[in-house]
């Protein structure tokens, strides 16, 4: 099971600390001609940036107290900070009708919440 969690951590890490880097680099100007984040617009700057924040938080906090050991229930944590970003990323795209955003949602939702249950059970 160690394996199976640490595939996840690495892959969700991976998708959330790159998801966030893109969204406090750009900013919400850069962000608003892609289809995908047609989201933006409903959001200040500083909002849109908030959330890469946490976005990029949550990608090291998957990986780093971990491997490090340091503070190791830091991890799932990390991996409750995903559900509740993407919680409210289904909401949103439930809201705006970006049905085809639902389901990759509700995917990254029921990982995160495989990696919080199999790390809080190892510590």
């Amino acid at each position: 099971m160690n394996v199976v969690l640490w595939i996840l951590q690495i892959l969700l890490g991976g998708f959330m600390f790159m998801a966030g880097a893109m969204k406090l680099v750009q900013g919400k100007d850069k962000l608003v001609g892609d289809p995908r984040m047609g989201w933006v617009e409903d959001y200040s700057d500083s909002t849109v940036r908030g959330i890469g924040a946490a976005e990029l938080a949550a990608g090291l906090g998957l990986i780093l107290p971990w491997w490090l050991d340091i503070a190791p229930v830091l991890t799932p944590l990390a991996a409750l900070g995903v559900v509740a970003v993407q919680a409210g990323a289904f909401l949103t795209h439930r809201r705006r009708g970006e049905t085809q955003m639902l389901a990759a949602n509700a995917t990254l939702v029921v990982l995160a919440l495989i990696v919080a249950i199999g790390r809080f059970g190892d510590l």
